[in-house]
This record gives structure tokens, sequence and C-alpha cells, in this order.
């Protein structure tokens, strides 16, 4: 996957990362839809992030040049070449995300592509404590990608993971045990972590989160959550 260098954003910096581990497979296109349109996100935020991407890419194309050339399929040149030909926003949302950054805009071009809006035409459903929740559309199977706004000064209830959870910032900012997140800071979790991320006062706190499991709330009332409230 090839990633095309974007200009460097005009706002503050993130200070968390995405993890070799996610930007190789993201290079080697292995991810899944939700977790790529992460990804891709990510990259219009963070100059590191697309750096260490294109260095990836770079490493790979050398790979490919040592691997033994294969006869093309019938019709391959064809199709390659109408893509080529495609208009721009029939790319990829995995690619979409590397062409241009958005700090202008509240959703990163990619996940525009997905909602056909911006934050102000995001329908919310409410889950009650101050939390709300917007499902990504048109995800295909694998991880589950959905939007999580908490209201400013209050908590995401405490809760560990029956898998993996990515959250990136993109509006306002939240602390937890491992530290303050901002705008396009990342935050990776598993079973290992017990956490009750709480929003900055002064700005609702929303953020992108792609899981392949449900959370598992743990706090006092974590048995009645786990049954009616579904993230």
């Amino acid at each position: 996957m090839s990633v095309v260098s974007a200009r460097e954003p005009v706002g503050p910096i993130p200070q968390h990362h995405l993890s070799d581990d996610l930007l190789t497979a993201y290079a080697a296109g292995s991810l899944d839809e939700a977790s790529s349109l992460f990804v891709a996100s990510h990259l219009t935020l963070c100059p590191e992030c697309r750096r260490r991407a294109a260095m990836m890419d770079e490493v790979g194309g050398v790979l490919l040049d040592d691997i033994a050339p294969v006869a093309m399929s019938a019709g391959a040149l064809s199709a390659v070449l109408s893509r080529a030909e495609a208009p721009a926003n029939d790319e990829p949302a995995s690619m979409a995300g590397s062409r241009q950054t958005v700090f202008g805009a509240d959703l990163p071009a990619p996940m525009r592509r997905y909602y056909g809006c911006d934050l102000d035409g995001i329908a919310w459903q409410r889950q009650g404590g101050g939390v709300s929740v917007a499902t990504v559309p048109g995800i295909g199977d694998g991880s589950h990608a959905f939007m999580l706004k908490v209201e400013a000064g209050r908590a995401v209830p405490q809760h560990t993971h029956r898998g993996n959870e990515l959250v990136m910032v993109l509006k306002g900012a939240y602390s937890d045990a491992a530290g303050r997140f901002g705008r396009g800071d990342v935050e990776l979790a598993d079973g290992d972590v017990d956490h009750q991320p709480k929003a900055e006062k002064g700005e609702d706190c929303i953020c992108l989160a792609v899981t392949d499991a449900p959370l598992k709330f743990t706090g006092s009332l974590g048995w009645l959550l786990n049954v009616f409230v579904k993230m």
C-alpha cells in the first residue's frame, strides 16, 4: 500500500502514536476495514506516523524487488489502468487518509467518506451517563468501528476489554491512568487494561474507537451495563 505524504498539520502534534505492528500491517494491506480506517485517519493528523509509514512502505518496495516475477492474469493490466483513471473521490478510504491533513475539519477525510458529513451532521445515539455513540456506516466484516462522544467533565463507565480496543481523539481530550490524550492521540488497550477515561472540562470529547469484541464493564454497576450497553 502506497503512503502519500501530506503537508504538516496546523495545530497540536499527537504525542501518542500507532504501534509498529499496526503500521506494518497497514503498509502490507493486511488490516481489516475498520482498523485500516483508523490508521488512515490517524495518518492525516500525525506527521510522525506518516514518516514511519512512508519508511515502511519504502522497505516493502525493496523487498518486492527481490521477489521473483510471476505471470499477470488475463485482464490485470486493463484493471490497473481503469483504477488509475478513476476520479479521486473513488479512492479507498485507506488511501484517502494520507492525501490531506484536515485540522480545519472535525473529521479526517477517510471518516467523512463513510459518514458523508462532518461532526455537525452525525446522528448520535445516547447511551446514558453523558455518553453517546455513532456507528461508522458501511464497515464490512471484522472489527467494529464507532464514534464515542463523552460530555465535558464526564467519564466513560469503568471497563476492561474482551479483545483489543483502538481509540483516537478527534475533538477535545480525555485522561486515564495512561495519561492525557488530545486530538490525534491514540490509545491501544486490551484485557490487561482496566480504566475509566474522563473527558476534560470545557469541551465534549469525541473519539474514533475500533474494537474486535465488546467492552466488559467492571465498575459497581458493571453487571447491569454489560447487559444493556453494547460498545
